[in-house]
Order: C-alpha cells, then sequence, then structure tokens
C-alpha cells in the first residue's frame, strides 16, 4: 500500500490575515517579522509560521491562489516566500524555484521534495507502530502459540505458529503487536484501550482448524509467545491537514507521555483522554494548561487553588475511540501528565 505522508499540504500560496479569528486568539503578525523567505531543507510549516504570526497554529485555512503556480499546497526548498499587500490585506505568495519540475508522473517525488507541516521523524513511529485498542479486541484477537520447532522467541526470516479465528479468504497479512499502557480515564476510572505496540509482521501460509503457519517478514523486537496479532490496517493518512480549534469545547487531560519522561516539552508526543466519540479530529489544536496548585493563604488560613496557567501548545495528529496522540508544538514551561487540554 502506498502511504500518503501526514502534513504536505499548506502554504505555499497562503492569506495570513483574512482568517477570522478563533477561540479567542486574534490573527496577527509577529513583530520584527521577515518580508521574505527562501525555504530551506529541514523547514516545516510549523517554523515558516512561527516566523509571521503570533499564533503560528492559525496558518490560513484560505489561501491566494496564484495561478502561475502549479501545485500551490506543496512548497519547496528554493521556493521564495514574499509577504505581499492584495486589497489591503497581507498575504504570503510563492515564487516558484525553477528548478523544481512538477509534472503528473512524478507525484510521488513531489512528495518527497516539499516540505511537512511538522517534523514526521516526531510522529511517524505513532502513525505506523502504535494502536490504541480495546480490552476486548485484545482478547479476541488471534496469539502467538509458538515458534517453529517449538522455539520461544522467533525472528525475521522465521515460521511460528497462531492460534485464533482465521478467515481462509480473509487478509493474509497481519501485524504482531504487544500490550502496554493501560490508558485510564482521570475523573471517570474508564478504561480507555491499551497501547499496542506493533513488533513484528507476518504473513499467512495455511490454515489447519484455529492455527495458522504464518511467516515473519520483519521484526523489531523478538517476538514471544502470547504476542496479539491484529490485520494490517489500510488507513490513509490525509495529505489534507489544516490546524483547527475543535467546533466543540473541549477539555481532558495529557494521561501519558510517550518515552517515559517525567517532563514533557516541545516535540514530544504525548496522550489525551478524548477521541473520535468526543469530537477530537486530525489537525485539531488545543492549548496546554498547567493546573493551579493548591496554596495556603497567609491571612486566612484558607487553602485556595491558583487558576490553571496556559503553557503551551498541541495538535492532534492520530485519533482513536476514546484517546488521541498529540504533538506538543510549544512549551512555554515544563509540562506534566495530568495537565490540563482545553480549545485554545
Amino acid at each position: 500500500m502506498k502511504k500518503t505522508v501526514l502534513g504536505y499540504c499548506l502554504f505555499a500560496v497562503v492569506s495570513l490575515i483574512s482568517l477570522a479569528p478563533q477561540a479567542g486568539d486574534e490573527l496577527t503578525l509577529k513583530e520584527g517579522h521577515p518580508q521574505t523567505h527562501v525555504v530551506v531543507k529541514g523547514d516545516t510549516l510549523w517554523d515558516i509560521s512561527k516566523m509571521f504570526l503570533n499564533d503560528p497554529w492559525l496558518w490560513p485555512e484560505i489561501w491566494h491562489v496564484n495561478p502561475q503556480v502549479d501545485n500551490p499546497h506543496l512548497i519547496y526548498p528554493g521556493d521564495v516566500l514574499n509577504l505581499v499587500y492584495i486589497d489591503g490585506k497581507p498575504k504570503l505568495v510563492v515564487k516558484r524555484n525553477k528548478d523544481v519540475k512538477l509534472t503528473p508522473k512524478v507525484r510521488i517525488s513531489e512528495l518527497d521534495l516539499a516540505i511537512p507541516a511538522i517534523p514526521l521523524d516526531a510522529i511517524s513511529p505513532f502513525l505506523s507502530q502504535s494502536r490504541v485498542v480495546s480490552k476486548e479486541r485484545l482478547q479476541d484477537a488471534p496469539y502467538v502459540l509458538a515458534g517453529n520447532d517449538g522455539h520461544i522467541v522467533s525472528g525475521a526470516g522465521d515460521q511460528l505458529f497462531a492460534r485464533g479465528e482465521f478467515d481462509p479468504e480473509g487478509d493474509k497479512n497481519f501485524g504482531i503487536f504487544r500490550p502496554s499502557d493501560a490508558y485510564m480515564d482521570p475523573d471517570t476510572d474508564e478504561l480507555l484501550g491499551y497501547q499496542a505496540l506493533s513488533i513484528a509482521s507476518a504473513k499467512v501460509i495455511d490454515i489447519e482448524e484455529d492455527i495458522a503457519t504464518m511467516g515473519l517478514n520483519r521484526t523489531s523486537e523478538e517476538v514471544r509467545r502470547g504476542d496479539r496479532l491484529l490485520p494490517d490496517e489500510e488507513r490513509r493518512i490525509s495529505s489534507n491537514f489544516y490546524p483547527s480549534a475543535p467546533e466543540e469545547e473541549t477539555e481532558g487531560y495529557i494521561i501519558s507521555v510517550e518515552g517515559g519522561v517525567s517532563q514533557i516539552g516541545s516535540m514530544n508526543v504525548v496522550v489525551i483522554n478524548r477521541g473520535e466519540r468526543e469530537g477530537m479530529e486530525v489537525g485539531h489544536v488545543l492549548a496546554i494548561y498547567r493546573v493551579g496548585e493548591q496554596v495556603r493563604d497567609s491571612i486566612t488560613g484558607e487553602i485556595v487553588k491558583v487558576p490553571d496557567s496556559r503553557a503551551g501548545l498541541m495538535m492532534i495528529f492520530r485519533t482513536f475511540e476514546k484517546v488521541s496522540y498529540g504533538l506538543v508544538l510549544k512549551a512555554t514551561r515544563p509540562l506534566a501528565v495530568m495537565d490540563k487540554v482545553k480549545n485554545p
């Protein structure tokens, strides 16, 4: 399956001011912003937006279409971005690098050349190597019974035996996953799902009753007895990736951070206790608030909670039924699990 990489959208010819402000954030140009920027390899749309906007996540949903530019949703190293005024409003327009030759026959190389919206190396493992699944789905999934010749562990190139319900006419390709963290809602104690980490991929060779013989074609860790099998996802990652505030008022918590760190900063991946059932979508932007501490009033002796303070910004890049993955784009102070997330 050819995968479309998240975030190759924008911004080549973008209106910076014509968007109406959302959720209280006013779209304004940054003081000292440049008039011109030459796109270089390693740029992201977020980086470029930070040069021009006080609130970079408000890069526009409406852009000035330049009919002289092919594929205005993509920008490339060597392109020149100019801040100009059209009908009295500032807009960012692109002068295409003539060395970039764009034709319908080279779409894949176009995506390879175009700059991404956010740093893809920070999120790519969570697009392809991690899922959040229910307890029931894990319990019902086929599992590794044994390696060939009774081996306890197996590696790439080995055969193994898996047990469970296999459809002889169904998909032959499976991912092998190992259950990891259990995500719990801090308010309701609801089990929101289990993180399932991809450790291998395998293909069904033969099925006899409820036991399948499988060939391992990729492993990132040794496969063990009891590891679970889930069908490969035919999941398209949208290339039309635009930041926006959730339509409904949203409030939740950071419930986990990937990598086992205790303090969360920019470009860390976090998990929040809000998912598709709460209306979360890829591209939604949420402000992060440090929960106010309880302090003793030295005058009255009362215990008083000070207000929550805004401390960062995150963008949702993958959603599940009850949780979502987000990338911290900005942190003005160290963040932590149980910090709140709200509409920006």
